[in-house]
């Protein structure tokens, strides 16, 4: 499927360059113009673009990094599935009220190896969005993938969680069916699965939503996704009385990447393409195929109780409390 392109406003800059180049290129292809000279002013524009990426993306603040996190190019669960696991077979419903297609999941092989994958699903456009509920989960989502997680505990299959969700669906409906309650449960019963358990954020990670499915034993995140207690829309609505200060609260809340590896929150960080994830999707599917091999590997060897042990004490040392 073709993307339609999708210019976030500090892109702008670049994006003109960009489309000076496809200008130049288009105007050599209708007409005659010396090829020599094409070539030249070509390089000159490529050398100006690369410059640009580089001033832009190496000084983003955290808004800008949210931004890019939500960019409609950027690739989703299924887009990752299909990247980086094989033979994967999706498996629907809850068995408790029905199928929720914002949470996917099923077994899949990674390196050979059997694994159960679980993950949000955004829509790439306007009817796919609706049926996926833009990827906030409803409760029945969050019990479908504890049903697989723990059919993944049954056969002694590793767990690997994509968490892409603004948050949890706070809909009547969602909240009658106990969504708050699901979500607990998850996070209770992930806590205490006895095989290896790897979570990675690829794009946004929202609230309670996100933590129902990202309990782990390792927690990675890319470099321009971010995970937080709430989103900075949130944030500034409690805070500032007004959305328009979202940007403030991007940067008061912390949760950039790096913010998070300092506190302890992520294991990882996972580099992206120049410029995001949205703009060469094999990249960053291979930076999260490395990045998952790894953290599979320094757990393949832990037996459940270590497994149990070392998750425990993960989460016990998060945070800053005082008597």
């Amino acid at each position: 499927m073709e993307k339609k392109v999708h210019t976030l406003d500090f892109e702008k800059p670049l994006r003109n360059l960009e489309c000076q180049l496809e200008e130049l290129l288009e105007s050599s292809r209708k007409s005659e113009v010396d090829p020599g000279r094409v070539s030249t002013a070509a390089k000159v524009i490529e050398a100006e673009i690369d410059s640009a990426k580089r001033e832009i993306y190496s000084n983003l603040t955290p808004w800008q990094k949210i931004q890019i996190s939500r960019h409609p190019n950027r690739p989703y669960t299924l887009d990752f599935v299909e990247r980086v696991f094989d033979d994967f077979e999706e498996l629907h419903g809850d068995r408790t009220f029905g199928e929720d297609s914002a949470m996917v999941g099923g077994p899949a092989k990674f390196d050979g190896r059997s694994i159960m994958v679980v993950g949000q699903q955004k829509g790439r456009d306007t009817e796919e969005n609706l049926k996926r509920n833009f990827g906030c989960p409803n409760p029945e989502g969050y019990r479908k993938a504890l049903r697989l997680m723990k059919m993944a505990e049954k056969f002694s299959m590793p767990v690997v969680s994509l968490i892409d969700t603004p948050g949890a669906f706070p809909g009547v409906g969602a909240e009658e069916r106990h969504v708050a309650e699901a979500i607990a449960v998850n996070i209770k019963e992930m806590a205490a699965l006895q095989v290896p358990v790897v979570a990675i954020v690829i794009g946004e990670g929202g609230s309670g939503g996100a933590l129902g499915i990202a309990v782990a034993d390792r927690v990675l995140i890319f470099e321009n996704a971010y995970y937080s207690v709430i989103s900075p829309e949130g944030c500034a609505a409690i805070l500032w009385k007004d959305r328009k200060y979202a940007p403030d609260a991007a940067g008061a809340l912390r949760l950039s990447p790096q913010d998070l590896l300092e506190f302890g929150v992520v294991d990882g960080i996972l580099p992206e393409p120049l410029g995001g994830s949205h703009r060469d999707w094999d990249s960053a599917a291979g930076s999260l195929r490395e990045a998952l091999r790894l953290a599979l590997d320094e757990l393949r060897g832990l037996a459940p109780e270590q497994l149990l042990e070392t998750r425990y004490a993960k989460y016990r040392d998060m945070g800053v409390f005082s008597e």
